[in-house]
């Protein structure tokens, strides 16, 4: 297995961080992407740095098209070729959708869905050009499994970039670019998501909730913890990844699931690739379903 040069993008924590590192124990050289990382992630992008030779702290802010092309230059510049790309970078939200104005869950597209395609459009034109390539998705089963309430607009934005990232996976197939869709399930602890998520801004229409679902939320997010195992690892979704890029191309696998507490994601994931294969095979063009579809 040869070193590979991967950008991953949300390095700064979760599963970003735990992925960034586990590719680096691998022997790759990686681009851990964060934003303002001589400001409020000084010190995670210190501490990647300093992790190993082949660890780059990589200034990335992904809601910024010019910020995305000028990191994706750099790393062609010192690296001179980009490998992988792990769309990680992501944003949960808390609260009743209708309270959440509409800036605000444009912002939460922006980060997990807009983000994706900033990215893409920096670097597919190297991949396409070279003829080689992997696309590593990190999506979540909350896009097709149990999807409990006031966490709506985190959903949607799942699913938005699933569906991205399934149509994309045809188009760059003859390209020679492989796609993977890594999809964890809830993990409650280990990570900072539910810590660092986005809160509705009308909190008048939160109280008019409270009336009738007043404990819902941190019930229902209490239950969802207890579905899960005692020994529930949020790193195994960065040894998933790890697994996916050292395999070679043409035999990685289009979705893999890491999901402890078996929400039903992936019933209806394989279902629905299925329907997927069978359509591609029906027209005639089961090629653009790449060797792992």
């Amino acid at each position: 297995m040869s070193s590979r040069t991967i950008i991953i993008t949300g390095a700064s924590s979760g599963f970003g961080a735990m992925s960034a590192r586990a590719l680096v124990d691998a022997g790759h050289r990686v681009f851990g992407g964060m934003r303002d990382i001589e400001g409020r992630n000084k010190q995670a992008a210190a501490d990647f740095e300093g992790y190993a030779p082949n660890a780059v702290s990589l200034e990335m802010d992904v809601s910024d098209q010019h910020s995305v092309d000028a990191a994706v230059e750099r790393v062609l510049r010192e690296a001179g070729r980009i490998d992988v790309v792990v769309h990680n970078a992501g944003h949960m939200t808390l609260g009743p959708v209708e309270a959440f104005t509409v800036e605000q869950i444009a912002a939460v597209y922006d980060t997990n869905v807009l983000s994706t395609q900033r990215v893409n459009r920096a670097v597919l034109p190297h991949l396409r050009g070279q003829g080689d390539g992997l696309l590593v998705w990190v999506g979540s089963s909350s896009a097709r499994g149990g999807t409990p309430p006031y966490l709506g607009p985190y959903f949607a934005a799942k699913a938005a970039e699933d569906a991205l990232a399934v149509s994309i996976a045809a188009e760059v197939a003859r390209f020679g670019i492989d796609t993977t869709i890594v999809v964890p399930g809830s993990f409650t602890t280990g990570t900072n998501h539910y810590a660092h998520a986005g809160h509705p801004e009308d909190t008048a229409v939160v109280e008019s909730y409270q009336e009738r679902y007043a404990g819902v939320m941190d019930d229902l997010l209490g239950k969802q913890a207890r579905l899960s195992p005692d020994d529930a690892d949020p790193q195994e979704v960065a040894r998933e990844i790890v697994r996916v890029v050292d395999l070679p191309r043409g035999r990685r696998p289009f979705r893999v699931y890491i999901d402890p507490a078996q929400d039903g994601a992936e019933e209806v994931f394989r279902m629905g690739d299925r329907v997927r294969r069978e359509f591609y095979r029906t027209v005639g063009y089961e090629d653009l379903l790449g060797p792992g579809a």
